[in-house]
């Protein structure tokens, strides 16, 4: 067994092999920033909906879901908003909560909140859209 001492014959890189990234760090990073830049197109159109449909009450909402690209960007946008949210919530606790086990009961719960709200969401749009 070798000891790193300052007087060791062991290479930089031999020291640190092992306590480097887990070589997915520059993919979750990116991938974040797409979703993101997605989302700003959906939620300026979600806005701007919302203030458009504010005098109209459920009438004029269903009315609205009712067309064929509203609906459809609605649902990505319902999509969009979730995934998003888990994602960054997934970025909280990874930083913050250092127990293995909590960690991943922390981001599979949040994950399985996220896609069961989500599909509630696309449900109820769905059966507005579809006049069920």
């Amino acid at each position: 067994m070798t000891t790193d001492t300052p007087h060791s014959y062991r290479s930089d890189l031999g020291r640190v092999r092992g306590l480097g990234s887990a070589k997915s760090g520059a993919h979750h990073w990116l991938s974040y920033r797409l979703l993101s830049l997605a989302y700003v197109p959906l939620v300026i159109w979600f806005v701007f909906s919302v203030i458009g449909l504010m005098d109209e009450g459920y009438p004029g909402m269903v009315e609205f879901l009712r067309s064929p690209v509203n609906a459809v960007l609605m649902l990505l946008t319902i999509g969009v908003t979730f995934h998003h949210a888990a994602y960054g919530m997934q970025e909280v606790f990874e930083d913050y909560i250092h127990g293995k086990l909590g960690k991943t009961a922390a981001v599979a719960g949040t994950k399985g909140l996220a896609l069961v709200l989500a599909l509630a969401s696309a449900f109820a749009v769905l059966k507005i859209a579809l006049g069920a």
